[in-house]
């Protein structure tokens, strides 16, 4: 909603809002310091994707058809190993879909927990709407099966059809949830918990930052952090916290360590949208920014020939085209010394750019060498 509003007004106007409510509401501290958890992920623990294959039933006539050869064949198979025996072209149901079932465990979640997985039709279902996901294995990348998933389905909206053939959709009808739907039943192993080290590493790879945590953790425990490079950080676990007690009371402390973070200079253009988001570090060198528009208007007026009465003649039409053009002088802004981003908004402002003619601008400046930061375009 916030892009849907910024894209509607100048830049000038949006980074002059945000600043007001950075100045107003948001404190030093709070403006500049982030915890190490909130930046980083501690790498003590074992993640993998789970997959399986499974069917879901109680569909009200929104399943796949009797073209998807796999539902019918899969529905088969299960009938027979309950012991029914049934001819696989004989069987036409509505109310069964083919569904890929995926998830995600870590090395927490220990055996006999619950985990949410996710459904999503692989045939030609119209809804999975009302539906219930039949017991599924789901295996990790190397085959080996870590849960077992089933329950009823929630896809959080509907899909209604009349006879006319309107709709009424509200939301994705062919992708759903199951909330803990899935039972780990062999878990994964991780790092030995024996080590008397492990690693944060940051999401956002940067080594001023690195540096900045290892100094940090080292103020208040010693000499127990180094970083390795701009996206690891090596902790090394003090004998007197090497119990496993001690030693995740000593994580969750470092997580909640406050840093100011370093960030690159970067601006991001979205040339689809009209959208500019910068970073407070951008910089711009002394540069001259001239802006001018020429407006072409073509204007055609019909002219109609009509024959004399009784004649034999035909009505003709045509037309008088007169083409004017306005050209607008250039109104050029000089900024003689390096300034930020917010003094060049404020004279991209007084010239009443608008945000894709900032995106022009922008791209000028950084051809120019004037624009001191990385520009990225969507």
């Amino acid at each position: 909603m916030l892009q849907a509003i910024f894209t509607k007004i100048s830049l000038p106007i949006c980074i002059a809002l945000v600043t007001m409510f950075i100045t107003t509401f948001v404190t030093p501290v709070d403006a500049g310091k982030v915890r190490i958890k909130d930046i980083c992920q501690f790498q003590n623990m074992e993640e993998s994707d789970l997959i399986g294959y499974g069917l879901i039933i109680g569909l009200d006539g929104t399943g796949d058809g009797k073209g998807t050869q796999f539902t019918n064949q899969s529905l088969t198979n299960m009938m027979e190993r309950m012991g029914l025996t049934v001819d696989v072209k004989k069987v036409k149901v509505k109310n069964v879909a083919a569904v890929m079932v995926t998830a995600k465990i870590s090395s927490f979640n220990r055996n006999g927990t619950y985990v949410d997985v996710t459904v999503s039709s692989v045939g030609d279902a119209k809804s999975l709407q009302g539906g219930t996901l039949l017991m599924t294995p789901l295996s990790d990348r190397t085959g080996s099966v870590r849960a077992i998933a089933q329950g009823a389905v929630s896809i959080g909206g509907f899909n209604v059809q009349v006879d006319d053939g309107n709709k009424i959709i509200n939301n994705y009808t062919l992708v759903g949830r199951v909330p803990n739907g899935a039972k780990v039943s062999n878990e994964l192993i991780g790092p030995e918990r024996t080590k008397k080290e492990f690693f944060i590493s940051l999401r956002s790879p940067d080594f001023t930052t690195a540096n900045r945590i290892a100094e940090r953790i080292n103020i208040k425990y010693g000499m127990t952090a180094f970083a390795l490079d701009g996206g690891t950080v090596q902790v090394m676990i003090p004998d007197s916290l090497s119990h496993m007690v001690y030693r995740t009371r000593f994580i969750s402390d470092i997580g909640l360590l406050t840093i100011v973070p370093d960030q690159v200079a970067r601006v991001v253009l979205n040339e689809k949208t009209g959208t500019i988001v910068a970073g407070q570090h951008v910089t711009i060198e002394p540069v001259a920014i001239a802006h001018g528009t020429i407006t072409i208007n073509i204007e055609s007026t019909p002219i109609i020939s009509q024959p004399e009465p009784f004649s034999s003649g035909e009505t003709i039409v045509t037309s008088d085209s007169r083409i004017t053009i306005s050209d607008e002088p250039a109104r050029v802004i000089h900024l003689k010394r390096t300034v930020y981003l917010s003094d060049v908004a404020k004279a991209l402002n007084k010239i009443g750019a608008a945000p894709r003619d900032i995106i022009a601008i922008f791209q000028a400046m950084k051809q120019a060498g004037a624009l001191q930061a990385e520009l990225i375009i969507l």
